[in-house]
């Protein structure tokens, strides 16, 4: 774990505010933004295992709050086991010595997210190709959320490109991002990336999080999505290539 200084302390907390926020206002990006600036300032690992418990009750509020938890289940459950099995299996990478590696590979996840979120791009998938490509999307899913800790490429835009209702996606992107957590931690703890410690902190994190998340729904009425996203994607790209230059540098 870091040193516990009060300077970090109030990084952390404002960190786990902004996440919160940019969940509260796009339904998605706590584990991404939480992810980013946390690595910049300690071993990818710790700060996954930190996020685990904020994007974990999150994201379990997500599903449950959608029209049919259940038939999401159902419906995307080959998915989601990819995800689970790749994510357990790779999360030795984000645990492993070479953390500049790893914080390499996250700014170059970020940096490619951000680029997609500001080129516009929406992908279409007719119904049987998005069947057919669940599985493996779902495994390259789970093998980028091992080595990085970031659950969003390429489970986002392949959900997105299903053409679902909007309340079935946000759903959908519950049901992911709860079984990538779930995942992680199970996979952290594997290959021994999980210290007591960051249990403790993960669930301190809990409170700006969701302190966040509350100023994110009344932010959200009264300002633009499309202009929120445009803004969070800069910065993402900022701190992806910045990450991914310090790593290679």
């Amino acid at each position: 774990m870091p040193d516990l200084a009060p300077p970090f302390l109030a990084f952390a907390f404002l960190t786990f505010c902004l996440a919160g926020l940019v969940k509260g206002v796009t339904g998605m990006g706590l584990p991404t933004v939480a992810m980013g600036l946390l690595a910049a300032v300690m071993p990818p690992a710790t700060a996954a295992a930190l996020l685990l418990l904020p994007s974990l009750v999150t994201n379990l509020w997500q599903l449950a709050a959608g029209p049919d938890p259940l038939g999401a289940v159902r419906r995307f459950w080959p998915m989601m086991a990819g995800v689970a099995v790749a994510t357990t299996a790779a999360a030795g990478a984000l645990s492993g010595d070479d953390a500049r590696l790893a914080s390499a590979a996250l700014g170059g996840v970020l940096a490619l997210y951000a680029a997609l979120g500001l080129s516009g791009w929406r992908p279409t998938l007719r119904e049987r190709a998005g069947r057919r490509l669940a599985a493996p999307v779902g495994l390259v899913t789970g093998a980028v959320t091992g080595a990085t800790g970031v659950f969003v490429i390429p489970a986002v835009p392949y959900l997105q490109a299903l053409g679902l209702e909007k309340e079935e996606l946000v759903q959908a992107l519950g049901l992911s991002f709860t079984v990538s957590t779930l995942a992680l931690g199970a996979g952290l703890a594997l290959h021994g990336g999980l210290p007591a410690p960051a249990i403790g902190g993960s669930a301190a994190a809990l409170i700006p999080a969701g302190l966040g998340m509350a100023a994110g729904t009344k932010l959200r009425r009264v300002i633009a999505p499309e202009t929120f996203r445009t803004l969070f994607f800069a910065g993402l790209l900022a701190l992806g290539l910045y990450l991914a230059a310090t790593a290679a540098g």
